[in-house]
């Protein structure tokens, strides 16, 4: 290996700086180079505080990189780590991602004090009773009557949508947002999809069909319910 190859490329953008780490140097080398730039006066110490992007290309990130880099960047006063990415990731990892892609479908009845969860997507062919309960990491479908509690983007994305083909929850919540009477029309509607509206941070209720428009990339489940 050439020890005199560069390991790191800096990167000034509008957002702060991007460091692209060669993913053929060694960690050695890379956290050497690391510190000696940022020794180097990369930025001005009078500047104020600029976001550091790292990209590790096609090498493993581990909890003790992640620390290293996070140590020596913090280390100086003016820097802070925005973000490391890497293209690789473990089997484990690669199946929990493909469990947030998947769509599970359900067919019951939810009843009182009764609670559905799933990892991804639900798609629920029944009502969920008052009382009743579903939630998901990802969107929530229901080919029936919502009359209880639906907690969509459980664990933070508020991209996700609660769709139902009668809407008229006791509580509804996407992310960490909870609907707030009157967002939705207490007598109940139908075929209606619930999402955030991040320009005033909160939930609102609108047609099924404004879903191509909202969410694009929801476009085909979308049709599939409004054709039933």
């Amino acid at each position: 290996m050439n020890n005199n190859k560069q390991a790191i490329t800096i990167k000034g953008t509008k957002d702060g700086l991007t460091f692209i780490i060669d993913e053929t140097c060694s960690f050695d080398q890379i956290l050497k180079e690391l510190e000696t730039k940022l020794s180097s006066s990369v930025v001005d110490k009078d500047h104020p505080m600029v976001k550091v992007n790292i990209h590790l290309g096609n090498r493993y990130l581990t909890k003790e990189m992640k620390d290293d880099f996070l140590q020596i960047v913090r280390s100086k006063n003016n820097l802070i780590i925005n973000e490391i990415t890497s293209n690789v990731i473990t089997k484990h990892e690669a199946k929990e991602w493909q469990k947030d892609l998947e769509v599970s479908t359900i067919t019951r009845m939810v009843r009182a004090g009764q609670t559905v969860h799933v990892q991804g997507d639900l798609l629920l062919v029944g009502d969920v009773n008052p009382g009743g309960s579903v939630s998901a990491t990802g969107n929530i479908y229901i080919l029936g009557r919502l009359n209880g509690i639906a907690h969509a983007g459980l664990e933070g994305d508020r991209q996700a949508v609660v769709v139902a083909a009668y809407m008229n929850p006791t509580q509804l919540r996407i992310a960490d947002l909870l609907s707030r009477s009157p967002d939705f029309a207490t007598e109940g509607v139908y075929m209606e999809c619930a999402y955030v509206d991040e320009e005033h941070d909160k939930i609102l209720i609108d047609r099924i069909q404004m879903l191509s428009n909202l969410r694009p990339n929801l476009r085909s489940m979308e049709r599939r319910i409004s054709n039933g």
